[in-house]
């Protein structure tokens, strides 16, 4: 466990440094939402799901749905690292004709199960799937996602009730609670607390971890794997911009701009605790 958990932290280390690089200095881009929840994306696709870059639509597979859209550049950054396009191309970030755009698009990236970003769809998309993959009797999980600002949006809990309704204990929401949204704290824009009875009440699993501690993510998502009967609801307790010093806990780096000497820091920072990491 030792060692896989210095793995992944590798490897979400190289996560940041990618999404700090596709940003670039004196351009807009969300560091601070793909940052937060870039350590549970990484247990997910490298350690957790079933999944082949050489057969992205293999039918056995497991789906990842980043109902959060805006945060596709830690989607963008896992999939590179996966193989399912070259590393080279996360460098057309938001480009004319570039398959990597703002937001996640299933018709031109292999590896994106859905087009997402539109706050509140994600989850009844995510739904939905695992509702299809029970009638085709397949054992496949869907992994799903959400923002903590997104709790605000009344489709989160119309698929909040359906998915218990229909017991799908093969999806699992993981909420990015990184406290923050656009404009502020969440407490003070739009408060969704509490966050845990208020899924318990709707009939899901709950488990509640540290969103950057490996070893708790890994635990949860394997209890998740034995929850019958429910959908599971995991809350990772996240930081916004988490690695980036100067961008974390700091809502203007939710789709902020990095100066020249930020992003010079940010790079070093990175690249240094990669290689320390080797």
């Amino acid at each position: 466990m030792e060692q896989l958990i210095k793995e992944l932290e590798s490897r979400a280390r190289t996560l940041r440094y990618r999404i700090v690089k596709m940003i670039g200095p004196e351009e807009k881009g969300h560091l601070g939402g793909s940052c937060s929840i870039a350590d549970v994306v990484t247990a997910l696709y490298f350690h957790k799901m079933r999944h082949d870059p050489k057969q992205p639509k293999l039918r056995t597979r497991d789906r990842f749905l980043l109902s959060k859209g805006h945060a596709a550049l830690v989607q963008y950054a896992a999939l590179a690292e996966c193989g399912y396009f070259p590393l080279s191309e996360l460098d057309t970030l938001k480009e004319l004709g570039s398959r990597l755009q703002g937001h996640p698009d299933m018709m031109k990236l292999p590896g994106v199960e859905a087009n997402t970003g539109s706050l509140g769809q994600g989850l009844s998309i995510a739904s939905g799937m695992a509702a299809a993959l029970k009638l085709d009797g397949l054992d496949s999980k869907v992994y799903c996602v959400v923002g903590d600002g997104e709790m605000a949006e009344g489709q989160i809990w119309e698929a909040a009730m359906a998915a218990s309704f229909y017991k799908l204990d093969n999806l699992v929401a993981i909420l990015d609670r990184n406290g923050l949204q656009a404009t502020g704290r969440i407490q003070e824009r739009f408060n969704t607390n509490p966050v845990r009875e208020k899924w318990e009440s709707f009939g899901w699993h709950v488990l509640e971890i540290d969103g950057h501690d490996f070893a708790q993510i890994i635990e949860a998502l394997d209890t998740a794997d034995q929850v019958q009967g429910k959908p599971v609801m995991i809350i990772a307790n996240t930081v916004k911009g988490k690695g980036i010093p100067f961008a974390e806990g700091v809502a203007s780096f939710h789709n902020g701009t990095m100066t020249q000497e930020q992003f010079a820091r940010a790079c070093q920072l990175l690249e240094a605790e990669e290689c320390e990491g080797r």
